[in-house]
């Protein structure tokens, strides 16, 4: 059985039940008394949603544009953090707070219906990368999830829908885990968000079902004891020997790891003068792989490494944590109504319909903090392409800076916006489909660890 949404029904019964006669591919709806199996329709509420968001396509533009023309570092957005608040304050029925949770630029937006309901949120990035401004599109990805947020408050008041949507201004993503700290501050759990949603730019093939990798990030450090290199090299410990020997040490582990497992480092301490036997040597190191179960394994051999350095050269050892990211952990029932809604408009997304083609596609080797909201609640984070810069390159390049500033780059993103408003709008909506989503994170997360 279909039951059709009716304006002002709050939920309905459609998109993730088996309907006798046809077929229903992650949630797609069917024309009544039609040819099921031939005619599918589009998602009940996207013409408009897409009215919504091009609605407010005029007056986001700007906003986008002053973050993109003032790139700032993490826990320096400053300026997207005033534009961005004050944006949203001016929205009817939201109430804005900046300066959240103990940070400078975080914020929260919330749009209340104080009727019973999920409670669906999104997340806003704002910060830039050293040197290369918005090469990472979080201008894009941060104009997505507002156009999504106002959207979905849209719909929910015009059906009479109950609930709630919360956008979080998510700050220092690049490296300084600013989700993390908002989690471990309790601002999710404040609001008692069901699921989060995100989108982020690229320039190759789009996909609903994005994995990024589990990541840590650790300072290494030698100490040992100073000496004459010519006349008394025997009295002094060479710190930089126990760092180079661990240098060669993670070279040599490399071909016995899995091909999804990367360790990256540099020296930024080598010692002071070629005369002198080094009394200190340090470095910073990355470790990623495919899951934190894997990292945990991977990271015991890249210790190791470190500590036949300390070994083989007489110095002192030591290891500071730096940062982690868990991998992102994508939910197929909320990417199942992603692509329902994005390969429905018009020009189609084109996003594959296969849930495991798209994940195998949307799998890279990069890490977000975001991976750390997905082992708390059901997430989906997909990939969207925009046109690439002259030379063609991706993201953290300067090429995609210049790319992420374009008005079709801005299109694209509120495309992927809509597309986040129509799943937002299945979970308030669709009978079962936040328990799917829930039941499905559960597993996700007891394999994950």
């Amino acid at each position: 059985m279909v039951v059709v949404g009716i304006k002002g029904v709050g939920r309905r019964r459609v998109g993730a039940l088996a309907f006798k006669g046809g077929r229903l591919r992650g949630g797609v709806g069917w024309h009544a008394g039609r040819d099921c199996a031939k005619e599918p329709i589009q998602p009940l509420y996207l013409d408009e949603i897409s009215e919504d968001v091009e609605g407010i396509a005029g007056s986001l533009w700007p906003i986008n544009k002053r973050i993109y023309d003032n790139p700032e570092l993490g826990y320096e957005e400053f300026v997207a953090h005033a534009a961005l608040a004050s944006f949203m304050k001016a929205q009817k029925g939201w109430e804005t707070t900046p300066s959240a949770y103990g940070m400078a630029t975080a914020w929260v937006s919330v749009y209340d219906t104080d009727k019973r309901g999920p409670v669906v949120s999104f997340n806003v990035e704002m910060d830039a990368l050293p040197g290369i401004g918005h090469a990472c599109g979080h201008n894009l990805i941060a104009s997505a999830s507002v156009a999504a947020g106002l959207a979905t408050a849209k719909v929910m008041k015009r059906h009479s829908i109950g609930g709630k949507v919360v956008l979080f201004g998510t700050l220092a993503e690049e490296g300084g885990g600013g989700k993390i700290k908002l989690l471990e501050r309790g601002a999710y759990k404040d609001h008692g968000v069901d699921i989060n949603l995100i989108s982020h730019p690229g320039i190759g093939e789009s996909h609903a079902f994005s994995r990024t990798t589990a990541y840590a990030r650790f300072k290494v450090e030698y100490f040992g004891r100073e000496a004459h290199a010519a006349a008394a090299p025997w009295l002094g410990i060479n710190a930089l020997d126990g760092l180079i020997n661990a240098y060669n040490s993670l070279s040599a582990l490399r071909q016995q790891t899995m091909p999804s497992d990367i360790i990256q480092g540099y020296i930024t301490d080598g010692g002071v003068a070629p005369n002198i036997i080094h009394a200190y040597a340090a470095g910073v190191f990355v470790a990623r792989a495919s899951t934190q179960a894997r990292l945990t394994e991977l990271r015991k051999k890249v210790e190791a490494c470190f500590v036949a350095g300390a070994l083989s050269s007489g110095a002192e050892l030591k290891i500071t944590p730096i940062g982690a990211y868990a991998d992102h952990l994508p939910n197929r029932a909320l990417g199942a109504s992603f692509v329902r809604y994005i390969n429905s408009l018009n020009p189609p997304g084109m996003y594959p319909e296969d849930p495991d083609i798209d994940e195998i596609g949307g799998a890279t080797m990069a890490s977000s903090d975001q991976g750390d909201i997905s082992y708390a609640m059901p997430t989906l984070s997909p990939n969207f392409s925009v046109p690439p810069g002259p030379k063609g390159n991706g993201p953290h390049n300067p090429d995609f800076a210049e790319a992420s500033g374009t008005w079709v780059a801005f299109e694209r993103c509120l495309r992927v916006g809509k597309a986040l408003a129509g799943t937002a709008v299945d979970v308030l909506t669709e009978d079962g489909l936040l328990e799917a989503a829930k039941k499905e994170w559960k597993r996700a997360v007891h394999f994950g660890q």
